[in-house]
């Protein structure tokens, strides 16, 4: 039996992640790589020490499978962005990560000009150092990379392509494409009045394709198997919405990590630009512009990391996994709310000046107390989102589908469906991202005939019903827009 082979190309370690033709997972090999901090705010990667890394670990895989691996499907950090030699293969600079702020000054600057209505309509996305335009602005004015003839510029996915076709394909599909603030996410192309207000050489960026369908094959000297087809690619969250088979407008997942990306399907057409969440492409799985499908997303950008705080930080717990069990003892956290604003707020307020809110707490405020409201933030913050995506779209989302490190927790399950009102159910399989890329690759080859046949292959660990009676959930939730309230604002007041 064929196996389908998911490179993940995390943030702090590369993924190789084997199913079979059920969608049973029957192999993984993970490592961690090189974190680099040249200044506070700035964080990049060695890319060629990505590539080898992934390699290492899919040859592994691949001996220790000692069966015919069918396709190659990839995901990756999304708006991270690497500038190459097209000659060499070399990096010219150091990869700039998605987290980096560099670029912070300069889209102040373009907002204050009047950019941000034009970006916003064209690509979907805020004027924000998060995406990558920004970042390859700095790398030609200010890094050394110089925009001549052999310049390559690519997200993550597109440069693990080039390595394993040898330099033969130079491409990457609409979900990667559409984050880069570059791409206009209607007419499926890149922008030539973006390229030209962030001096980006449209001659450098990448052929887009479809997210589904054979990019090239890999080639020996890779050190893995020569003529395995590259056929799926996406970006991880809407690899994750893939993997979690929302195919239908609607339907939403959320994957708590060290921060939650909450997507819902939103079917084909291109919506309006709405406050506070992003608009982007799902994936397309045809050449045709028409057949794309796009979601609504709501970054979180705090989940998990509150989570740290509790155990790096305040040393409330020792260990993460000590957080549920804790918050467990207490039946709730009397009137205590967390608003882990330690980085400012993403979805849907999008404010970099909220500073983290801690209020509420009395003598009597103990460490279950803590460990519940950092829970309950995590619900809270989902609510706020899915609210605004359901406003925004028109669709009712009637199941969450969650995937993630803090999924495994089950008072989050059931304080996450008190405050929606649906359904929340954990997948069985947890590795959401790197299975919706396996998918995508599978369906390119023939693996999988349909989304029909994924969605028969989707199945559920848990599900949790809400309460008949939501009065209470919706008075604890007033009480933490209150809180939120308090928070916004602080630095800029500052």
């Amino acid at each position: 039996m064929a196996v389908v082979i998911a490179l993940d190309a995390g943030t702090t370690g590369v993924r190789a992640f084997a199913v079979d033709e059920s969608g049973t997972p029957v192999g993984f090999r993970y490592q961690e790589f090189t974190q680099h901090f040249p200044r506070p705010g700035w964080v990049e990667h060695d890319a060629t020490e990505i590539w080898t890394s992934m390699v290492a670990v899919t040859s592994r895989l691949i001996t220790e499978l000692g069966q015919p691996v069918a396709a190659i499907g990839i995901t990756d950090q999304r708006e991270t962005i690497v500038a190459w030699d097209r000659r060499t293969g070399r990096p010219r600079h150091r990869a700039i990560v998605w987290q980096d702020r560099r670029g912070a000054d300069r889209c102040a600057e373009l907002a204050e000009a009047g950019h941000l209505d034009r970006v916003r309509g064209t690509t979907g996305l805020v004027l924000d150092p998060y995406f990558s335009a920004t970042k390859v602005e700095w790398l030609l004015r200010e890094g050394g990379v110089e925009a001549d003839e052999h310049l390559c510029l690519g997200t993550i996915d597109t440069w693990l392509l080039w390595n394993l076709t040898g330099g033969a394909t130079f491409a990457t599909e609409p979900s990667n494409a559409s984050r880069t603030l570059l791409y206009d996410i209607r007419r499926q192309a890149w922008s030539d009045e973006l390229t030209d207000l962030f001096g980006v050489p449209a001659a450098a960026l990448a052929e887009v394709r479809p997210s589904s369908g054979r990019f090239g094959v890999t080639i020996a000297d890779t050190g893995l198997p020569a003529g395995i087809p590259i056929s799926g690619i996406a970006g991880d969250q809407q690899a994750a919405l893939f993997g979690q088979a929302c195919f239908t407008p609607g339907m939403t997942k959320n994957t708590y990590g060290t921060g939650s990306f909450v997507l819902m399907n939103v079917g084909r057409g291109c919506p309006e630009p709405v406050e506070g969440l992003l608009t982007t492409v799902a994936w397309n799985l045809t050449d045709d512009p028409a057949t794309a499908e796009y979601a609504y997303e709501g970054a979180i950008f705090s989940t998990g990391s509150a989570v740290q705080w509790l155990r790096d930080g305040l040393g409330v717990i020792e260990r993460a996994a000590d957080v549920g069990p804790l918050a467990e003892t207490v039946d709730g956290t009397d009137d205590v709310y967390l608003v882990p604003a330690f980085t400012g707020l993403g979805s849907p307020w999008w404010d970099p000046h909220a500073r983290g809110l801690l209020v509420g707490f009395t003598r009597g405020t103990t460490r279950a107390h803590l460990a519940r409201a950092v829970i309950e933030a995590m619900a809270y913050q989902t609510r706020d989102v899915v609210d605004s995506m359901v406003a925004a779209s028109g669709h009712d989302v009637t199941e969450l589908r969650v995937d993630g490190g803090a999924s495994a927790a089950d008072l989050l399950l059931r304080i996450q469906a008190d405050q929606l009102g649906v359904a929340v159910t954990r997948a069985a399989i947890q590795e959401t991202t790197a299975l919706g890329a396996a998918y995508l690759a599978g369906l390119a080859e023939g693996v999988w005939a349909s989304t029909d046949e994924i969605t028969g292959l989707w199945a559920a660990d848990v599900t949790v019903e809400p309460a008949d009676d939501r009065t209470e959930a919706d008075r604890l939730h007033a009480r933490w827009r209150e809180a939120v309230g308090r928070s916004r604002g602080w630095d800029a007041a500052g």
